[in-house]
């Protein structure tokens, strides 16, 4: 399953010293990645994906949001750098599913 979708980078605040940077995938993906995933989960409930946003492409997972109903997809700090994306902007972001 591959999915491309644009999205506004979003910190979620833990409360403690580290930040961290996310986009939030469409509503109707996460509800199709829930019913393809089943019950196969990982820590957290991630799911294994491969990414691509502009230039770069990395391995990582999406998470669950439960405050936002769908799932969460950390966009970490060299990518940011890479591609020259700060929280607010929007980013088109590839992603598939791996390990299915």
């Amino acid at each position: 399953m591959v999915i491309v979708f644009d999205a506004e980078l979003w910190i979620w605040d833990a409360r403690r010293a580290d930040t961290w940077t996310f986009v939030s995938l469409p509503a109707e993906a996460s509800e199709e990645i829930r019913d393809l995933a089943g019950g196969l989960r990982r820590g957290f409930g991630s799911l294994r994906v491969r990414v691509t946003v502009g230039g770069s492409t990395w391995k990582t997972s999406i998470f669950p949001d439960s405050a936002r109903g769908r799932y969460a997809l950390p966009i970490k700090r060299a990518v940011r750098t890479a591609e020259a994306l700060d929280v607010g902007d929007i980013a088109t972001v590839t992603i598939e599913l791996i390990d299915f």
